[in-house]
């Protein structure tokens, strides 16, 4: 980057922050910690594409900015660069270090080559629909934080390890990360954002709400979703395009390799457990309520340094497992919470829901339309269960209010708080910390934002006026 054009990125920056402190309307947004605080997401927002400092340098603005006009709680933010998810990323993040120190990476990369071809539109379709069923059971930072490793492996072992400047890695990281958000709307069971929508309608109906009801309700959504989701990925993808290799070569090169050593086992075998135990948690969490999946993960971690080879020298020390852990994803992760909590906890979210109930909606095809959009817009610059815990009684206060069944547009607003596309917020740090540039994200995210909020506000229209949604 020229020095003059950083010069200008880094003075934009807090000149967001200024702007809206003084040009948002004071009429919507009463307090000046509710403005400081979209302005701040806007500053990290700016940083974050226009890269005149590190992502994860961008993602400390809400502890410095919070420092000098008090937006919110200090503690609130800065225990969102200790939260369990971050201490998941990094166990996960520690413990991807001992494959490349055994060789593992490598037998994973041809296990999956050899498995699904090289084939980008075939690597592109597989990915996203593993992605999207394990995370409609499972929580998404979990299956991001599990699956991205192991096609980052892959895309090594084919030549791209320039994730950022490589079109075919940033293609496949991106489409995990769309497809994890994707597949946590098919159930409720898909994340902490769908429970809270449970908990809403329990209480507006009195009656249980049963899960098959969930699943039935979104399946003709989902169907347009990942069929829309996935056209879109492989548009600019010619048929014949591969990442080097026939799946010939890549079986020939797995009859070639060694078997597995001690170490290579140890390695996956904590990596599984921890995952498996991430993933079935619901069997024992009543046993063990205290082992959830960001603990397991750090358990895991520990016990690989403990893993000796055949001379009896240690797997991994601390020295050398440091300089690989990925930092970066770590901090743009808490970057992004703590940003989510700017918005919340400043009033800044709760004065875009009284800007939104103050917009004379009667319920037709613009009501739907206006959900769509800030609950999609509001869960890319905070979490998605932030977003429901916001969004939702809104929803229905306002449906409500005019005299309509609150019930479609509950639903409606739950597609918008699952979806997020532009930023590197939440879960899309993942792929970022990776090497995913925050700029591809957002060239991308912008148009597949734009075409879901479209094709999504029409398919729940027809379905409210078809009564499905009821």
């Amino acid at each position: 980057m020229k020095k003059k054009n950083r010069i200008v990125y880094l003075a934009l920056g807090p000149a967001f922050l200024i702007a809206c402190i003084f040009l948002l309307p004071q009429s919507v947004f009463a307090s000046l910690a509710s403005r400081a605080a979209i302005g701040t997401v806007a500053w990290m927002a700016f940083w974050w594409v226009a890269a005149p400092v590190d992502y994860a340098v961008t993602a400390f603005l809400p502890i410095a900015v919070n420092a000098i006009i008090q937006m919110a709680d200090m503690n609130s933010i800065i225990a969102n660069y200790a939260s369990e998810t971050i201490l998941l990323l990094l166990g996960a993040s520690i413990l991807t270090v001992s494959w490349e120190k055994t060789g593992l990476d490598k037998r994973i990369a041809i296990r999956f080559l050899n498995l699904i071809g090289s084939n980008f539109r075939k690597q592109v379709v597989f990915w996203f629909i593993l992605s999207a069923a394990l995370s409609s059971v499972l929580p998404n930072a979990v299956v991001c934080a599990t699956i991205t490793p192991i096609a980052v492996s892959m895309l090594n072992y084919v030549g791209e390890k320039d994730i950022g400047n490589s079109r075919i890695a940033s293609k496949i990281l991106l489409t995990i990360v769309y497809a994890v958000g994707v597949g946590g709307l098919a159930s409720p069971l898909g994340g902490a954002m769908n429970l809270v929508v449970i908990d809403y309608i329990q209480q507006l109906t009195g009656t249980e709400y049963m899960y098959a009801e969930w699943v039935v309700k979104f399946l003709p959504i989902m169907i347009l979703l990942i069929g829309s989701n996935i056209l879109f990925m492989c548009r600019d993808i010619k048929k014949e395009e591969d990442l080097g290799g026939s799946k010939e070569f890549f079986a020939n090169e797995l009859k070639k390799m060694e078997k597995m050593s001690l170490e290579e086992k140890c390695s996956l075998i904590l990596f599984v457990i921890a995952t498996a135990l991430s993933f079935t948690r619901h069997f024992y969490q009543n046993v063990l309520p205290g082992l959830k999946p960001a603990y397991v993960f750090i358990i895991c971690a520990i016990i690989s340094f403990l893993i000796v080879d055949k001379e009896g020298n240690r797997l991994l020390v601390w020295k050398s497992v440091q300089p690989k852990i990925i930092w970066e994803l770590i901090y743009i992760f808490a970057g992004g919470l703590a940003a989510g909590t700017l918005i919340n906890d400043s009033g800044a979210a709760s004065a875009i829901g009284n800007m939104v109930s103050g917009l004379g909606l009667t319920g037709g095809l613009l009501t739907v339309f206006v959900i769509m959009v800030i609950t999609l817009l509001l869960s890319d610059v905070t979490s998605n269960t932030a977003t429901a815990a916001v969004a939702i009684p809104i929803v229905i206060s306002i449906m409500q209010g005019i005299g309509v069944n609150a019930m479609p547009y509950i639903y409606v607003a739950t597609v918008g708080v699952n979806l997020s596309y532009m930023l590197p917020t939440s879960i899309r740090a993942i792929p970022v910390g990776y090497g995913l540039k925050p700029k591809y994200m957002l060239s991308e995210g912008w148009k597949m934002s734009v075409m879901v909020i479209i094709l999504m506000t029409a398919i729940c229209y027809v379905l409210m006026k078809l009564n499905y949604l009821s």
